[in-house]
């Protein structure tokens, strides 16, 4: 039977970042993924963006990590050669209330340490000439870019590696006992015997947490968001990165225009309560997963006000009509045309829930027997991951 110092438990950004920092210290450790290929779910299935931190309460860890982790990761994937585009972003407001949250926005940049100013409609015009008409100001985030997540999440897994690191491929895990200091964790390819466990699992991470006696009080609820891209000949409507205001009151950013790497410009996504951890369409279910959604009194709290239920049924539609999402995207560039939209991939993010039903918006970390567990992971994730890894490995380094 395998035995490591440290297993983690999520072959996705967080849990490979982990895994690196872990490496770089010398401790033995290995990775554990129930799919045969790394970042298969929120890792790879996200927009790419590295949100530069104007988004997040100053002082919080989520700020600083998302400060810290966009300088990283532009430094780390320029050495790794993975492709990066430093395109910016604009922030449209197209009413007086938008254009007031953008004051917020500014000084929250400025409190967090990343530039950001306010800027008016002639020069959105000027660098986005499609954006609507209507826009009043922006807040322009030059620091903000897009990266190819999967070939930044395959670099760290090589680091990894190369310092010693070890990876479990298509080794779901079953179940956890402890005995004498020992985890022994039972996989669907047999057994691993770990000092220390880090539970980076991501959607399932509450799951996870159950074996060892942690986590209770918040559970999982999955939101699926769903993509469209543009067709070739339409991708010159965005020439950066085109958001809306966000709304202070919901943890999702709404339908905006990406530009990817690869050239493409994504839209989306919307945000919809999909009907499994892993349910990519609004065709697919997990009976099990969605009845412990439903039976889950905190998901009932947390949709039981007016403002969520209209929420919800507006994200509902743009899932299973085309013509909503295309309207919805409308509101940002007005001459984007729905035979322009194709549809694209989709991600399902791990919403933490509390019993109280309230979004938990900031990350959840509790330790156990000889473990640490990712309740709920720094969103953006991916922003953030190279500065929450080496958290979590620094973390486990001091319990083991």
């Amino acid at each position: 039977m395998p035995e490591h110092e440290v297993v983690v438990v999520g072959g996705g950004c967080v849990g490979v970042s982990t895994a690196r920092h872990l490496a770089e210290r010398g401790v033995d450790v290995a990775v554990v993924e129930k799919e045969y290929a790394l970042a298969e779910h929120q890792s790879g299935r996200n927009s790419g963006v590295l949100h530069p931190g104007f988004n997040y309460e100053p002082g919080t860890l989520k700020a600083r990590f998302a400060v810290e982790g966009t300088r990283r990761m532009k430094e780390y994937c320029a050495d790794r050669g993975v492709p990066v585009d430093e395109c910016g972003v604009f922030v449209v407001a197209l009413d007086e209330e938008e254009e007031k949250r953008l004051d917020t926005l500014k000084r929250q940049a400025d409190e967090n340490g990343t530039e950001a100013r306010i800027v008016e409609a002639g020069f959105v015009e000027e660098h986005e000439p499609h954006v609507s008409d209507e826009t009043q100001a922006a807040l322009y985030a030059p620091e903000a870019a897009s990266v190819d997540s999967r070939k930044y999440v395959h670099a760290l897994a090589g680091d990894a590696e190369t310092d010693g690191a070890t990876f479990y491929m298509g080794h779901e895990l079953k179940n956890v006992s402890s005995a004498d200091g020992v985890h022994t964790l039972r996989t669907s390819k047999g057994e691993l015997e770990a000092d220390y466990v880090v539970n980076a699992a991501g959607l399932y991470a509450d799951r996870v947490a159950r074996y060892f006696g942690v986590g209770d009080g918040m559970r999982v609820v999955p939101f699926r968001g769903e993509y469209y891209e543009l067709t070739p000949d339409a991708t010159d409507l965005c020439r950066t990165m085109i958001y809306p205001t966000p709304d202070p009151e919901l943890p999702f950013l709404g339908v905006h225009y990406t530009r990817r790497t690869d050239g493409k410009v994504i839209v989306g996504p919307n945000a919809v309560l999909a009907f499994g951890r892993e349910a990519y369409t609004n065709k697919q279910f997990a009976v099990r997963e969605l009845a412990g959604t439903l039976s889950y009194g905190g998901f009932w709290r947390l949709v039981s006000s007016r403002k969520m239920l209209g929420v919800a049924w507006d994200e509902l539609n743009k899932s299973y009509r085309k013509k909503r999402f295309v309207r919805a995207s409308q509101r940002l560039v007005p001459e984007a045309r729905a035979e322009q939209f194709v549809r694209s991939y989709a991600g399902v993010r791990a919403q933490m829930v509390s019993k109280d039903g309230e979004l938990v918006k900031q990350p959840v970390v509790e330790h156990g027997d000889a473990s640490t567990h990712v309740l709920n992971a720094v969103s953006p994730g991916l922003t953030c991951s190279l500065p929450f890894g080496e958290h979590l490995a620094q973390e486990a380094v001091d319990r083991i």
